[in-house]
This record gives structure tokens, C-alpha cells and sequence, in this order.
């Protein structure tokens, strides 16, 4: 059974940083394309970063030098790193197996940005 358990969501200022984890069981991480998508109050899921199997990793235009995706494969574990945090990035924000936003996905964890 996939199982993707994600943490490290708060509320920051504008301009904070925060480190989001995802712990991934049930299937074969290393080997899996994995992202991280948001979801913002009445919005639909945006995809964010992606990493694949061979470590190749992408952002999307709106958090490009802001967010750093990484992963520990000894851990099993997708982070992802956002920094010069803005209020527009306040969202639910989950790690996906897959690329896109159709894929398996935790619980979330909840960012919010404000002063």
C-alpha cells in the first residue's frame, strides 16, 4: 500500500522559510518520479517541483529560486525546501507519486504565509 506522510507545514511571515518532509512507503521510491503539488484556498492543485528517478529535477515558473527539492533515498524521503516564502504560497501542500497532479498523494500539510 503506498503510504505518503507529509510534515513541516506552519505559519511563517512573509519572507520565512519552512522545510516540508515526505516519508514514502509502500513502493519502490527510488525509482519513482515524486513531486510536490499546492493546493490554495478555492484553487485547484498546482504542480510545483518534480524530481525523477535518475535525480533530474524541474520547478514551476511561480517558485523557481525560491524552492529547493531534494530527496534521501536511504530514508525514503522527499523535502522540499521553500524559502522568501510570499503569501500566495499559502496552501495545502502535498507530496505526489508521479508526475503532473493525478497521482497518489498524502494527507498534507498546511503552509500558511502571513504577518
Amino acid at each position: 500500500e503506498v503510504q505518503l506522510v507529509e510534515s513541516g507545514g506552519g505559519l511563517v511571515q512573509p519572507g520565512g522559510s519552512l522545510r516540508l518532509s515526505c516519508a514514502a512507503s509502500g513502493f519502490s521510491f527510488r525509482f519513482t518520479y515524486m513531486s510536490w503539488v499546492r493546493q490554495a484556498p478555492g484553487q485547484g492543485l498546482e504542480w510545483i517541483s518534480g524530481i525523477s528517478s535518475g535525480g533530474t529535477i524541474r520547478y514551476a515558473d511561480a517558485v523557481k529560486g525560491r524552492v529547493t527539492i531534494s530527496r534521501d533515498l536511504y530514508k525514503n524521503t522527499l523535502y522540499l525546501q521553500l524559502n522568501s516564502l510570499k503569501t500566495e504560497d499559502t496552501a495545502m501542500y502535498y507530496c505526489q507519486k508521479g508526475d503532473g497532479t493525478f497521482g497518489s498523494r498524502g494527507q498534507g500539510t498546511q503552509v500558511t504565509v502571513s504577518s
